[in-house]
């Protein structure tokens, strides 16, 4: 994974020298600060939904996750006045709920990931446009989570808090992914998920709990959007975002067959996926065909691991034949020379008589 770590390093290098070309406004402070920020936002649920590709599923849900919950938050907080912790405690309980439902449907029931995911997608829109009827939550002018806004939307000596909540929990899965035994099991169930059973690991419990964490990290990221656009639109609120994290995650090195991914480049992709749309806007390419570009740079990203994977296993085959040809020459030389050899050994006295 290291070499396409620094691949992924070097093209992000590439590419914003270039764009720094084309226009010195990309290089300024401003811009850079504005784009970490959107890095930390979509990075966050970026590194779930890369855990769960690690696996070998998918998880469609996640931008209908973000308006059912989105609302329900701004509703706790305005409506009913619930005190910021609670409701901060509600949604990120409410991610984790959700992301149990979807392991426990996929694991217990059998179920295909794209399917429970794809339902979910639908059900939690039309439960978020419901339960509004379909109208816009805001905060208006009140203050109703003052302390909370200052620390989501916030910053550090200029530096974002989503960026930097982003390099913590970065590094926090990175040691659970790299550094723990789970993480082995991650990559052992992505790879061959039958194996790993007749392993002796827990292959439903490896699974259920990456969609948990998956819908955990929904749940934070929830309240750093609600917080950087103040107001919930239930039917636009976190519209295709699921895309965002499946072109960071395949960008990244994940696999989507499954078994081969890190944190470290889905960060990378992440912020390599902000570059590429902030080099749209500065061409002046339409926001239109920001999908179109999605699009395209999740398809490039499956052909060049199709291509990888390919030729690895070209590799892998040459080499089994590299060792497998000196042991048969030397079965062919023994057969070759055993006739001689048998009528050249001496007679026993036994086998005269």
């Amino acid at each position: 994974m290291i070499k396409k770590e620094l691949g992924l390093g070097l093209l992000l290098v590439v590419i914003s020298a270039i764009t720094g070309a084309i226009n010195p406004a990309f290089l300024s402070l401003v811009n850079l600060l504005n784009m970490a920020n959107l890095i930390g936002l979509f990075g966050v649920f970026a590194l779930g939904e890369g855990l769960v590709i690690i696996t070998g599923g998918i998880d469609l849900s996640l931008g209908s996750m973000f308006a059912l919950l989105g609302v329900v938050f701004v509703d706790l907080l305005t409506t009913y006045q619930v005190p910021w912790p609670i409701a901060l405690l509600a949604v990120l309980l409410g991610g984790l709920t959700l992301g149990g439902i979807q392991g426990f449907l996929i694991t217990r029931l059998k179920m295909q990931p794209f399917i429970v995911t794809l339902c979910g997608l639908l059900i939690y829109r039309g439960a978020a446009r419901y339960y509004t009827t379909d109208s816009t939550r805001g905060f208006g002018y009140g203050d109703e989570a003052g302390a909370l806004s200052d620390i989501a939307s916030g910053n550090v000596a200029g530096v974002p808090n989503s960026f930097i909540l982003l390099i913590i929990l970065a590094l926090i899965l990175g040691v659970l992914l790299h550094r723990s035994v789970y993480g082995r099991w991650l990559y052992a169930v992505g790879k061959n998920e039958e194996a790993a059973r007749f392993s002796g690991i827990s292959t439903n419990i490896v699974i259920a709990t990456a969609y948990i964490i998956s819908g955990g990290l929904a749940g934070v990221s929830t309240v750093l959007f609600v917080f950087y656009t103040n107001s919930v639109s239930p039917s636009s609120f976190g519209n295709f975002y699921e895309l965002y994290a499946i072109a960071a995650a395949v960008l990244g090195g994940c696999s989507l067959r499954g078994g081969e991914g890190s944190i470290l480049g889905i960060v990378l992709g992440t912020a390599l996926l902000q570059v590429l749309q902030n080099l749209v806007n500065i061409l002046g390419i339409p926001n239109s065909l920001n999908f179109a570009v999605m699009g395209t740079v999740i398809l490039i990203g499956v052909l060049a691991d199709h291509q990888l994977q390919a030729r690895r296993r070209r590799k892998l085959a040459l080499a089994g034949l590299a060792r497998t040809a000196p042991r048969s020459t030397l079965v062919q030389g023994q057969q070759g020379a055993s006739p001689r050899g048998a009528d050249a050994l001496p007679v026993r006295t036994g086998d005269q008589a």
